[in-house]
């Protein structure tokens, strides 16, 4: 599975809102875009979310961007 997220570090509180609108997800951040901190706490929201382990859960595009294509791999 395949999502495109766009992120908003520096946030007050970790959320991951599903798109209302189109196929964009939005994910708030505590953590700031430093030293890939901001991406690793996406992949333990977006596992979490999704209910997998982290392991299952790359960001395939965009590790330095706002806008992120993450994948999810299945159970197999």
């Amino acid at each position: 599975m395949l999502l495109q997220v766009k992120v908003k570090p520096n946030a007050r509180t970790s959320v991951l809102e599903p798109p209302i609108q189109g196929d964009i997800w939005s994910a708030k951040l505590k953590s700031p875009p430093v030293d890939g901190k901001a991406n690793k706490e996406l992949i333990t929201l977006v596992a979490a979310h999704f209910d997998c382990p982290k392991s299952r859960v790359t960001i395939k595009r965009g590790a330095s961007g706002r806008i992120k294509q993450v994948q999810i791999d299945n159970d197999e």
